[in-house]
This record gives structure tokens, C-alpha cells and sequence, in this order.
């Protein structure tokens, strides 16, 4: 088994530590954070995911046991307040400690007002009418002089939000690829293949790499969804060892990236599936 193109998984996974169902407090998801970023699989990680309402406790944090500046996304939920987002953006821009990189929030019809001029948006999208409207602005958002923007979904359970099947991540992943809107996605993500775990389903990363491929290179969402019904292993692993060099940026131009609560898990299990070369990802980090 080859391993997978480092560039496929560079800076991939976020770090949803503080989120459900990890729910770590944040100072050991700080320290967690600088062990994961001074780690043979660092190049895998991406940045420190944080509510918005913990910008001050982040700041405290962060210059009670200084460190490496930690680079951070500023996190609202779809339904909090947006300039919760504006005002943590403030507390911290200050802050020598802190490098805030992003920020995540509920889409809605207004957010081109917030100022957070020149600061990269995630803009988490509805179900339902409201989720082609929302798409459809954010691809007009993207050709937009200075507004770095992408959408996001959400591909795990929550109590307020059924667990997205496979077709219907397949339309989402084939309408981003049309329309040319790069995208995050988070939650359930823990796993490298599609399976049921503790009763519950969960989509499989492979798969998803796979399918966001396949979204790019077909016209119609039927064949991301095949790929995302996938349970064997051994198929998705030769597949994302044989993508090459074009393939893999076209599928990391739409999937900028996805929060996990615990790293480690995904990257366990790449390693188990050998296709995961920590040396080749750490100098596609640092060439």
C-alpha cells in the first residue's frame, strides 16, 4: 500500500477539542493543542477551534503557560449572535499570543455587513429552502475582492440536527463543486471509513476525500453518494494512494478542511491503513 498524497492531508484535520462530544475545558485543550502542533503528525493539524464567548478565558490561557503563538478559529454557533464573532475578534487582535485565522458562523442574509474586514468567514448553511439560497450567495461571495469566504456543513448528529445521509452529503459536496465554493465540514468525522459506531452512523473520511473527488469529476450526485456508502477499506485505501498530483488540489480547493475533537482518532487510523507518511506530510508543511 502506497501512502496517501501529503498534500491531501496537510493541515487537514481542526482541532474541535472544547466541542462535543470531546468537551475538553479549554486549558487542556490549549495544551493539548501545543503537544499536537510539536508532534511527528503536526503537519496534519490545523488550527485551535473556540467559541467566541471564551476570546477573554482564550487570552488568559494562552499567556498563563506562553508558548508558540497559537493560531485559532473564532467559533459561533448558527443562531448565536454574530458580533459575539467581532467582538472576540477585537479582544484578541492585541494579543501577541494569539493569531486569530478564521471565523465560523451561522450563514445569514447580512453577514457581509460584519466588520471583520479581510478576516476568512465560514458561513455554516441551513437545511432545507434556505440551504441554496444560502450556497448561492456565498459563490457570488467568493469572487469578491477581499472577503475570503467559504461555506460549511455539518456531517454529525446533534440533538437539534439529523445525521445527514448519504445523499444528502452527496448533494451538498456536488452543488459546492458546481457552484466552485470551497468548504469545511464538522463533527462525526472520527473515523476513516463509513461505518455505525456505538448504533449510530458516521460518514468516513476516506469516503468523503473520495467523494468530494468524484463530485468534481462527475455531473450528478450519484456517484459521491456511491462512494460515500462505501464500508470497505481496502478499495477507498487504493483509491486516495492513486490520486494524483491535479486531482488532489481540485479536491482540496472545494475541502479546505474539517473539525475533529480528537485528532488522533482519524490519523490513527490512517496510520493503521498505512497511508499515512509522517515525514512526507511534515515537509509539505515546511518545504
Amino acid at each position: 500500500m502506497s501512502p496517501a498524497p501529503p498534500a491531501l492531508l496537510a493541515g487537514l484535520i481542526d482541532d474541535a477539542a472544547v466541542f462535543p462530544p470531546g468537551n475538553a475545558p479549554l486549558p487542556v485543550a490549549v495544551s493539548r493543542h501545543r503537544a499536537h502542533r510539536g508532534s511527528p503528525y503536526a503537519g496534519l493539524v490545523g488550527p485551535l477551534l473556540v467559541p467566541a464567548v471564551d476570546a477573554d478565558a482564550l487570552a488568559a490561557q494562552a499567556n498563563s503557560e506562553p508558548g508558540d503563538v497559537l493560531s485559532v478559529g473564532l467559533i459561533a454557533r448558527p443562531g448565536a449572535d454574530p458580533n459575539l464573532v467581532v467582538d472576540a475578534v477585537q479582544r484578541l487582535g492585541g494579543d501577541p499570543l494569539v493569531d486569530v485565522v478564521g471565523a465560523e458562523l451561522g450563514w445569514f442574509a447580512g453577514w457581509r455587513g460584519l466588520a471583520v474586514e479581510g478576516l476568512p468567514l465560514t458561513l455554516e448553511v441551513p437545511r432545507g429552502a434556505e440551504r441554496d439560497r444560502a450556497l448561492d450567495d456565498v459563490a457570488a461571495a467568493v469572487d469578491e475582492v477581499g472577503r475570503p469566504v467559504q461555506a460549511k456543513f455539518r456531517t454529525g448528529a446533534t440533538p437539534t440536527w439529523q445525521w445527514p445521509d448519504e445523499a444528502e452529503l452527496a448533494g451538498f459536496l456536488h452543488d459546492c463543486a458546481r457552484l466552485g465554493v470551497p468548504f469545511k465540514l464538522t463533527g462525526g468525522l472520527h473515523h476513516a471509513v463509513r461505518a455505525d459506531h456505538d448504533g449510530d452512523p458516521q460518514h468516513g473520511l476516506l469516503n468523503v476525500l473520495l467523494a468530494v473527488h468524484a463530485a468534481a469529476h462527475d455531473g450528478s450526485p450519484a456517484a459521491p453518494e456511491t462512494v460515500l456508502s462505501e464500508r470497505d477499506p481496502r478499495p477507498l485505501a487504493d483509491a486516495v494512494s492513486a490520486l494524483g498530483e491535479p486531482e488532489v488540489r481540485r479536491v482540496r480547493s472545494l475541502l479546505t478542511a474539517y473539525g475533529c475533537c480528537e485528532v488522533t482518532d482519524p490519523i490513527g487510523e490512517l496510520r493503521d491503513l498505512d497511508l499515512l507518511d509522517l515525514d512526507l506530510v511534515h515537509h509539505q508543511e515546511n518545504p
